[in-house]
């Protein structure tokens, strides 16, 4: 749908028109079309949603848009749209929006919701119950599956999900059944008789860590993950949109620490250009003042290359090398440490295979190399010593490369910080201090 045009018919207040296009839209695409509304034509149009679905546009908003509709929204259009939206939607909207807002949104709920939606906030930030809900259904293992149904027909519009029952004992989590297997079984078969138990139940506690969460959806192809306390009492499930949400926002972030930005939560184009500024800043201090380093080793070998100027011209492309090549390691122990697929008991054999794979690179570039040189320079010396240093240098930058992400796991820290800005300025001593002490030695300087 064209935003103009919709835009258009609303300005016209042609609002049959609009009215049966939101009709047949979906609620994120609806979102998205609102996006570039102005306040005033926001309002407006939100109220021709139809009402099944303003719940679910209203959660797909960005936060902007949800703030000025919360401050224009009357009492009861606020108390109908909260009602209808989820416990975890609501939650992760108020920790979003300004404080005055926050308050009329408390306001407006009951007082039950409102000491289940304060619970829900007062879990730690990225815990799996920072982000659960506590709207699932419930059963009893007495329960048959007739009755069953009829409490899900009852009750499952105002939960999140229906397609995963769990089994209550004194608030205690003892069985979970398939939505299958209800409309599978005889009506008259309990749901101790066909639940799944406490051996083949995969939960998490309120404090697990959201990054957890997500791995075990990956791993077992959740749909819904069920949540306990410390007591082993069920206080609510994860959904797996919810867990696709934690995978987006896990990933976005080592995206950041991994191109050596502090990470952010909000859209890049709605983030200021002071705070892009502080976000970016510590590491390119950091950074450029380590590369002094390199400087310091440079001015140490001063007299190889007044020596051999030529040395000089073969820097960058050694820097440059090495410095891939210990990018490509880390990047691959990074995914593998955060899919489970290499653990720190992995750790010789990572850098046994990291070596062979170094010694193969290193001589295959090195003889590409060594040719490029006699036919330009016609040097075999000069081709030799940079054959060499590349081969040392990549053994040096695998082995960096493959060791940083996995002492970082070891020392409790984020492998993701330990990625290419790092890597690269410690690979790049590494590899010039090889390469001149190869030449001196080599060529007697």
């Amino acid at each position: 749908m064209n935003e103009q045009v919709f835009l258009d018919l609303l300005q016209a207040r042609e609002y049959k028109a609009v009215r049966s296009i939101l009709n047949v839209m979906n609620a994120v695409d609806i979102a998205a079309l609102m996006e570039d509304l102005e306040e005033r034509d926001l309002a407006q149009a939100f109220r021709l949603i139809p009402k099944e679905k303003a719940a679910e546009v209203f959660t797909n908003m960005n936060t902007d848009q949800q703030s000025a509709l919360v401050s224009i929204f009357t009492e009861k259009e606020l108390k109908d749209m909260l009602d209808d939206m989820f416990l975890d939607d609501t939650v992760d909207l108020l920790e979003d929006l300004p404080a005055n807002l926050v308050t009329r949104i408390l306001e407006s709920v009951n007082s039950e919701k409102r000491r289940t939606i304060n619970q829900l906030l007062n879990y730690p930030e990225d815990s799996a119950g920072s982000v659960m809900t506590t709207e699932y259904v419930s059963l009893r293992k007495t329960t048959t599956v007739a009755d069953a149904l009829k409490l899900i027909k009852k009750i499952g519009i105002r939960k999140e999900t229906i397609y995963t029952c769990y089994v209550l004992e004194n608030r205690k989590l003892v069985g979970i059944v398939e939505a299958k297997d209800l409309l599978t079984e005889d009506d008259d078969v309990k749901m101790e008789d066909i639940m799944e138990t406490n051996e083949e139940i995969i939960s998490v506690t309120t404090h697990t860590d959201q990054e957890e969460v997500a791995k075990l959806f990956t791993k077992y192809d959740l749909l819904a993950l069920p949540v306990t306390d410390n007591e082993g009492m069920m206080v609510g499930i994860i959904t797996v949109d919810d867990a696709m949400d934690v995978m987006e926002e896990e990933v976005t972030e080592d995206m950041a620490k991994m191109s050596g930005i502090t990470p952010n939560d909000q859209p890049y184009l709605e983030t200021s250009v002071f705070r892009e500024v502080r976000n970016r800043i510590p590491w390119l201090l950091i950074l450029m003042l380590s590369a002094t380093i390199t400087g310091a080793i440079l001015t140490h070998y001063e007299h190889a290359f007044e020596a051999i100027p030529i040395l000089v011209s073969f820097i960058p492309m050694l820097m440059d090398t090495s410095g891939n090549c210990g990018s490509q390691a880390s990047t691959l122990v990074i995914r593998g440490l955060a899919v489970d697929e290499i653990h720190l008991g992995d750790v010789f054999r990572v850098m046994f295979k990291e070596f062979r794979v170094s010694i193969l690179i290193g001589i295959i570039l090195a003889l590409i190399n060594g040719v490029r040189i006699l036919i330009m320079n016609r040097n075999p010396v000069i081709a030799l010593i940079v054959g060499l240093a590349l081969v040392c240098s990549i053994i040096i930058a695998k082995f960096i490369g493959c060791m940083m992400p996995m002492l970082a796991t070891k020392l409790k820290i984020d492998p993701a910080l330990m990625a290419s800005p790092l890597i690269t300025t410690i690979v790049d001593a590494c590899s010039i201090t090889i390469f001149f002490t190869i030449a001196v030695a080599i060529l007697g300087l």
